[in-house]
């Protein structure tokens, strides 16, 4: 395990940071830290699920002198700096796959999934979401990775199957439900729009921004959940 650690108290500034490679015993799903003196939990991320992610806590957890990374103080962050190089490609490569992926799997789902004995792709609600989608990430430079959508029936399947985060009503169709990353509390017609609004925003940090703006404290509130 690779921790970051401040080795030099009197160094407030990044001169003071040190990598060590600690032990760690492998963990379970039951018990994902089962070294002495670190304990945790898994933080809940929204759309990618590549791999885990966790708040850790340390008390009493030991790490002797050998385990300093390069035998010299004072050097973690140019250590950390020097990964960032292959990690920035590495990131890269794993959105655009994510995203041709999702691209792959919607469309496959359109072509196969059939209706009213029409293929659901031959639908202008089901092509022109994928189209305009597509045109408007093109335009903006991002990747289906980057889109948050929420939909409630069959017709919005391929999209929210593409989306980075896809969301739904807990009144949309059982199958919808089933591929959303989150269910809104509020019905579909009974706020679930505003929720899901309120949630991008505040997942942004743009949520306290917006009430603090001077139109909203002019009179219009937004219904924190």
């Amino acid at each position: 395990m690779t921790l970051m650690v401040r080795t030099d108290p009197g160094e407030r500034g990044y001169k003071g940071l040190s990598m060590m490679l600690a032990e760690k015993p492998r963990g379970s799903d039951a018990d994902p830290f089962p070294a002495e003196g670190m304990r945790g939990g898994e933080i809940e991320v929204l759309g990618y699920r590549g791999m885990k992610e966790y708040e850790i806590a340390f008390d009493g957890f030991f790490v002797p002198n050998e385990a300093l990374l390069g035998g010299q103080t004072g050097q973690g962050f140019k250590q950390l700096m020097q990964t960032f190089e292959s990690a920035r490609i590495q990131t890269a490569a794993r959105a655009v796959g994510v995203a041709q992926n999702a691209f792959e799997l919607g469309l496959a789902y359109a072509l196969q999934r059939t209706q009213f004995g029409a293929a659901i792709i031959a639908f202008p609600r089901v092509a022109d979401k994928l189209a305009l989608t597509e045109q408007l990430l093109l335009a903006s430079g991002t990747d289906w990775g980057d889109v948050a959508a929420i939909g409630d029936d069959w017709p919005d399947l391929p999209l929210l199957t593409r989306a980075g985060f896809a969301c739904a009503p807990p009144n949309a169709h059982a199958e919808v439900r089933a591929v959303a990353d989150h269910v809104t509390t509020a019905a579909g017609g009974a706020g679930a729009a505003r929720e899901f609004c309120d949630l991008l925003l505040m997942a942004c940090g743009r949520y306290a921004d917006l009430l603090a703006s001077d139109g909203l404290q002019s009179g219009r509130t937004l219904d924190a959940r």
